[in-house]
C-alpha cells in the first residue's frame, strides 16, 4: 500500500501535465487560427488592427450591460427601469415588506420630479371607500362594468410564451382586473385562466382576418361570442413604435402562433404600419362604430399622440357625427411604453411622453364635451404606485401596465425581448427556458403586485385626503420646474384655460401647458 501511493501520485501527476500540455498547444493553435482569422477579415477594424486582443473589446461590450446592472449603475439610474422600481415591484409580487429605511434617495430637486400633496387632515381608515367599478359603453348591447383601475396591459401570444400568458389570465382573475390580448389574437391560455379580456385589433387584425388581411365579419362574431371577451381595442399605434406595425421574429412563429394569427410559420410577422383602409377621420370613426355594431360590446382605440392638433380635428367629426359616434374609451400609450422589438429611431425619438400627452387628451375631451363618453386609459412605463397615483390625478379613468407585470412574472430586464433567449422564459418559446416559469406560482405573483400597488395607490389618496384613488385631482400633485421650485398640476394643466363643452378656437389651440409653461420662472413685470 506505502509503495502503490507515490507511483499511483506520479501516474497522476503525468496525467495532469499531458492535460495541461494538450490544452495549451489547442490554446496555442486556437490563437493561431484567431490571429490569422482576425488579420484577414475586413468587417471589425478593431480586430484586423489588433487580432486577438481585440476579440476582448466586444466580449466586455457585452457583458458590460450586464455588470453596470448588477454592481455599477445606482439604484435610481438604470433606463428603461431603475433597481428601485424593480425592486418595488418583486416585492409586491412577492407579497412581502415594501417599507424603506432612513430616507428617500430619490433626487426631489431633479425637474420633471413628481410629488404628491398631503393634506393636514388624511383619510382616516374608517373613511376610506373602495374604488367602485366603472362601466365601459353604456350604450352598447353588453356594457362591461370594469372592477379594477390597474390593468395589464398588451402583449400578445408570440411576443410572450404560454406559461407568461396563463399565469397573467390567471392572475388577472384572481385579482379582479382585465388582460389585453395584445395584436397576437386570443389564444387558448388567455381563455384558460377566466379573466376578463380585452381582445385587441392590430393592423395585420390578427384572429379577425380574412387570407388577405381584411377584417373578417365572420371571425369577429366568433371573438365576441365569448363570454370573457369584454371590449375591442383597434390599435392604431404603440408607444415604443408609432408609425411601424408589430414585430414578431420568425423564430418565435410556430405552428401553434401562426394558426392563432393568420401568418405562415417560421416567417417574421410584420404588421402593416396602419391600418390600410382607415386613411382619414371619418374611415376611424365608421370603423370603430362597424366593430360596435357586429360584436355588440364597447369599442375604443390605442394609439400615442404626436400631432395633437389631430384630436381636434377628430373630436370636431365626432361632434358633428353625434356624441353616440365616439370610441367608448381611448387608450393613450406615451413614447416611454415598451416593446419586444422596435427600430431604435422609434423608440428613441418618436412620439410624445405621457406626462405631455395625458393632459393633453383629458383637456380635448373636456373642451369638445366628450368627457363623459369617452373613457381614457393610461399606458406607458407606470408600474409604482407613485406613476399610476400621477395618471390619476391627471384624469385617467384606467392604467394598463404591460412591464409591471412582466417583473411580477420574474422578469430581471435582460433587454433580450426581440430574441428567443429570455433567461426567465417570459419572452420565449424555448422549452428549456420556459420551465423556468411556473404558472401556478407566477399567477399568484401577478395577483398580489396589482393588488399590493392599488392599495399603495389608496395609501397615497388617502394622505392627499382624497377617500379613494379615482378622487385624485391635479391639485394634489406637483412637478420639480427647472429652477428646483415645484409648480402644482393644477396650475401646470390648469382645467379653467379653456371654456369646457366648447370647441376650441382654431387661433387659440395651443396647449394650456405650454401657456403656463412659458410663464413658470418668469419674473411679473412690476405696476408703476
Amino acid at each position: 500500500m506505502g509503495e502503490s501511493l507515490p507511483k499511483f501520485l506520479l501516474v497522476s501527476l503525468e496525467v495532469v501535465t499531458a492535460i495541461l500540455l494538450l490544452a495549451i498547444i489547442l490554446g496555442v493553435i486556437a490563437v493561431a487560427v484567431m490571429y490569422v482569422i482576425d488579420v484577414t477579415q475586413t468587417r471589425h477594424a478593431v480586430r484586423r488592427n489588433y487580432p486577438v486582443i481585440g476579440r476582448f473589446r466586444y466580449m466586455f461590450e457585452h457583458l458590460g450591460e450586464f455588470f453596470r446592472q448588477y454592481f455599477f449603475a445606482m439604484d435610481r439610474e438604470e433606463m428603461p427601469f431603475n433597481r428601485t422600481q424593480r425592486s418595488w415591484c418583486y416585492r409586491a409580487a412577492k407579497n412581502v415588506d415594501t417599507t424603506a429605511a432612513f430616507g428617500s434617495t430619490k433626487d426631489l430637486r431633479s425637474p420633471g420630479t413628481v410629488m404628491f400633496a398631503n393634506t393636514p387632515f388624511p383619510t382616516l381608515d374608517g373613511d376610506a371607500a373602495e374604488c367602485q367599478p366603472m362601466t365601459v359603453g353604456a350604450q352598447c348591447r353588453t356594457p362591461f362594468n370594469a372592477r379594477s383601475f390597474f390593468n395589464i396591459s398588451a402583449m400578445s401570444y408570440g411576443a410572450i410564451s404560454r406559461p407568461a400568458v396563463l399565469a397573467l389570465s390567471n392572475g388577472a382573475r384572481m385579482a379582479g382586473c382585465w388582460l389585453n390580448t395584445g395584436e397576437g389574437g386570443l389564444s387558448p391560455y388567455h381563455l384558460e385562466g377566466g379573466a376578463d379580456i380585452v381582445f385587441q385589433i392590430g393592423t395585420a387584425k390578427n384572429g379577425v382576418r380574412d387570407l388577405d388581411g381584411t377584417l373578417s365579419e365572420t371571425k369577429l362574431r366568433e371573438i365576441a361570442a365569448h363570454e370573457q371577451v369584454r371590449m375591442f381595442e383597434l390599435k392604431l399605434s404603440q408607444g415604443a413604435k408609432p408609425g411601424k406595425g408589430g414585430i414578431l421574429p420568425g423564430e418565435k412563429v410556430t405552428a401553434e402562433i401562426a394558426a392563432i394569427r393568420g401568418i405562415r410559420i417560421g416567417e417574421d410577422a410584420i404588421s402593416p404600419n396602419r391600418h390600410p383602409e382607415i386613411a382619414d377621420n371619418g374611415a376611424l370613426i365608421d370603423m370603430i362604430n362597424t366593430i360596435r355594431d357586429i360584436t355588440g360590446k364597447p369599442t375604443g382605440m390605442k394609439f400615442v399622440m404626436g400631432d395633437h392638433y389631430w384630436l381636434d380635428e377628430l373630436f370636431e367629426t365626432i361632434v358633428k357625427r353625434g356624441v353616440a359616434s365616439a370610441p367608448d374609451f381611448i387608450t393613450l400609450d406615451g413614447a416611454d411604453g415598451g416593446t419586444g422589438a422596435a427600430p431604435l429611431p422609434l423608440i428613441d425619438e418618436m412620439g410624445l411622453p405621457l406626462r405631455e400627452s395625458l393632459p393633453l387628451l383629458i383637456d380635448k375631451l373636456r373642451a369638445y364635451g366628450l368627457r363623459d363618453r369617452v373613457k381614457v386609459i393610461a399606458s406607458g412605463k407606470l408600474v409604482t404606485p407613485a406613476d399610476v397615483a400621477w395618471a390619476l390625478c391627471m384624469g385617467a379613468d384606467f392604467i394598463n401596465s404591460a412591464r409591471g407585470f412582466m417583473f411580477a412574472l420574474g422578469c430581471i430586464q435582460a433587454m433580450q425581448c426581440n430574441k428567443n433567449t429570455c433567461p426567465t422564459g417570459v419572452t420565449t418559446h424555448d422549452p428549456d427556458l420556459q420551465r423556468g416559469l411556473d404558472p401556478t406560482d407566477k399567477a399568484v405573483r401577478v395577483m398580489n403586485y396589482c393588488k399590493n400597488l392599488q392599495h399603495e395607490v389608496g395609501i397615497i389618496a388617502h394622505s392627499c385626503g382624497a377617500q379613494e384613488p379615482r378622487q385624485l385631482r391635479r391639485r394634489h400633485a406637483r412637478v420639480v420646474t427647472p429652477s428646483g421650485l415645484s409648480i402644482s398640476l393644477a396650475d401646470l394643466h390648469p382645467e379653467n384655460v379653456i371654456g369646457y363643452g366648447q370647441p376650441i378656437p382654431l387661433v387659440n389651440r395651443q396647449p394650456p401647458a405650454l401657456q403656463v409653461a412659458a410663464q413658470v420662472g418668469q419674473p411679473q413685470r412690476q405696476q408703476h
